[in-house]
């Protein structure tokens, strides 16, 4: 599958500043195009439609903004969920929404959804510290009943994801993961 350039750039980067981290696997969400892809290996071994803030990209805490730059995904919530299980405060609370997938309807709560990817920043005064901190910010990438939305900026910072697709990216990466977002 090919990729735009700078999603290969980006991977590339990655191996050089963090070496720390899971080397052949990585995530980048690009803001512009409202997707994610799983790079593996160099290659990009799948991509999918998300749905980042409506108000656009920033990291200060309260902005309700998707916050730039590279992140790791630090914890990882309901690997036995059933698909469309609504989570509060990171516990699956057993009650299954319904899933809109007209683009014109709006859930009446904004439900995270089947898995829960956390992030944490991992670059100090852009996404880590203060009042930029990306883990304390609650950032994640999850599910959301609302799928037909996907592919527009519509969430309160958050990645959103279909349900399925969050299920599988879950079942593909680890703790430790390098996730870049972009513009």
């Amino acid at each position: 599958m090919d990729a735009p350039v700078n999603i290969i750039a980006t991977a590339n980067d990655f191996i050089r500043r963090f070496p720390e981290c899971p080397q052949n696997l990585f995530i980048i969400i690009s803001i512009n195009e409202q997707k994610l892809y799983l790079i593996k290996d160099n290659k990009v071994i799948e991509h999918y439609m998300i749905s980042s803030a409506e108000k656009g990209t920033g990291n200060l805490s309260g902005s309700y903004k998707t916050p730039l730059g590279v992140h790791a995904i630090s914890e990882k919530f309901g690997d036995t969920a059933k698909l469309g299980s609504i989570f509060k405060a990171r516990k699956d609370t057993h009650k299954l929404a319904k899933i809109l997938t007209h683009p014109n309807d709006i859930s009446n709560k904004d439900n995270i959804t089947s898995r829960i990817l956390w992030l944490t920043g991992l670059e100090d005064g852009i996404n880590k510290g203060n009042n930029i901190d990306t883990h304390d910010r609650y950032i994640y990438i999850h599910g959301t009943d609302e799928e037909g939305r996907l592919g527009k900026a519509v969430s309160h910072g958050c990645i959103r994801m279909s349900n399925q697709d969050v299920i599988d990216l879950f079942n593909q990466v680890t703790l430790g993961t390098l996730v870049s977002i972009i513009n």
